[in-house]
C-alpha cells in the first residue's frame, strides 16, 4: 500500500497495529484505527499539540512552512510561511511555541503577540549546526539536538560547513545559559524525558551499524550513566520519539535506504517498554519522522510521516 491509496481499515482490531508483546493489549483500543488526517507534504516533522486551542502544529520542512490542523473542523491551514525550514516544535511552560529552524540555524520562541525571540543561534562564538528536535522540562529548561542535517544541502536548509560537533544542548529556564551536554553522538535526533524527568532519551540516528536510542540519568544539567536502550538492529532508522505516562517509548521508524531495507515492514511506529523490549508496531504506508500525544484526553497519537499526517487513539496518555 502507498500513501496515495491509503484507506482506513474497516476490520477491527486494525491489522495495521501489530502486537509484539501481550502487554501491549492493555494499550491498544479494540476500536482504534489508523486515520490519515492530511497529505501532500514534502517532509512532515515535529508535531506539537496545543490543547488550549484544540489544534496541532507540525512542520513541512522543504516547503518552508508550519501547518495547523484543527481538531474541531478537521481543516488544514498554514500557520507560518516562511518558517526558515523549521523542524522540531515544542511548547514552553507559558504555552509559547518553540521552534528549531534549519535555515537560520537557531532556536526561537513565538511570543503570545506573535513576535519572534531568538533563544539560541551560537555557542561559544560559533554558529549552531541546524537545531533538530526540542523538549521543555517542567522547570522551564529547554533541551535540543543539533546535528548538521539542515546544512547538508538545499532541501531542508542551505549548505554550510559545520562549526560545532553534533551536539545536545540545555538552556537554563531563564534563558541566560546554554550548555552543550553531549558531543559524542553521530546525528543526535529525537529526544524525550521519562515521566518523572529523571531519564533523558536521545536517538543517535547516524550510529553504525545500527541506529540507537540511548538513556542518561538527569541531575540538573548533568547527565550520567549512559546506557543503550534500543538498537534498530538492521536497516531500520529511528527519528522522533515520545513517552507515555507509563514510561513506554513510542518511536518513529523507517528504512535507512539500504539494499537490505524492507520499507513496508519497517515504516511506522515501534513501541518499547522502558527497558527496550518491543511491545508493538503501528504499520504506516510511509516512514514516521516524528510523533506526539494530543487530543482533549492526551490519548491520541499524532504521527508526522513523510508526506502525510496520521492519528491513532490508544489506551495510553502522553507523559508531558
Amino acid at each position: 500500500m502507498t500513501s496515495a491509496d491509503f484507506q482506513p481499515n474497516l476490520r477491527l482490531p486494525d491489522p495495521a497495529i501489530e502486537v509484539l508483546d501481550e502487554r501491549f493489549l492493555s494499550l491498544r483500543l479494540l476500536s482504534g484505527t489508523v486515520e490519515r488526517l492530511a497529505t501532500g507534504f514534502y517532509w512532515a516533522e515535529g508535531p506539537v499539540w496545543f490543547g488550549d486551542g484544540r489544534y496541532l502544529l507540525f512542520s513541512d520542512i522543504p516547503n518552508d512552512r508550519i501547518l495547523r490542523w484543527d481538531d474541531c473542523s478537521g481543516q488544514l491551514a498554514e500557520f507560518r510561511r516562511p518558517s526558515h525550514n523549521a523542524n522540531g516544535l515544542a511548547r514552553d511552560r507559558q504555552g509559547r511555541l518553540l521552534a528549531c529552524e534549519h535555515r537560520t540555524r537557531r532556536v526561537t520562541r513565538t511570543e503570545h503577540d506573535g513576535r519572534i525571540t531568538v533563544l539560541a543561534d551560537h555557542y561559544r562564538g560559533k554558529r549552531l549546526n541546524s537545531p533538530n528536535d526540542i523538549v521543555c522540562q517542567r522547570n522551564g529548561a529547554v533541551w535540543f539536538t543539533d546535528p548538521p542535517f539542515g546544512i547538508m544541502g538545499w532541501w531542508e536548509g542551505e549548505p554550510a560547513e559545520p562549526e560545532l560537533p553534533h551536539g545536545v544542548y540545555r538552556m537554563d529556564p531563564d534563558g541566560a545559559g546554554l550548555a552543550m551536554v553531549l558531543d559524542d553522538l553521530a546525528g543526535p535526533n529525537g529526544l524525550a524525558f521519562s515521566p518523572d524527568e529523571s531519564v533523558l532519551y536521545v536517538v543517535e540516528s547516524r550510529a553504525r551499524p545500527h541506529r540507537l536510542i540511548w538513556a542518561w540519568d538527569v541531575d540538573g544539567e548533568r547527565l550520567s550513566g549512559k546506557r543503550l536502550v534500543v538498537s534498530a538492529e538492521g536497516p531500520g532508522a529511528f527519528d522522533g520519539i515520545a513517552v507515555d505516562q507509563a514510561g513506554n517509548l513510542w518511536c518513529g521508524l523507517g528504512s535507512d535506504g539500504s539494499a537490505a531495507a524492507q520499507p513496508q515492514a519497517l515504516d511506522g511506529v515501534r513501541v518499547y517498554d522502558p527497558d527496550g523490549r518491543a511491545l508493538a508496531h503501528i504499520h504506516l504506508p510511509e516512514r514516521c519522522a516524528n510523533l506526539c500525544f494530543g487530543g482533549p484526553r492526551h490519548n491520541r497519537l499524532f504521527m508526522a510521516a513523510s508526506h502525510s499526517l496520521y492519528a491513532l487513539y490508544v489506551n495510553a496518555r502522553g507523559a508531558a
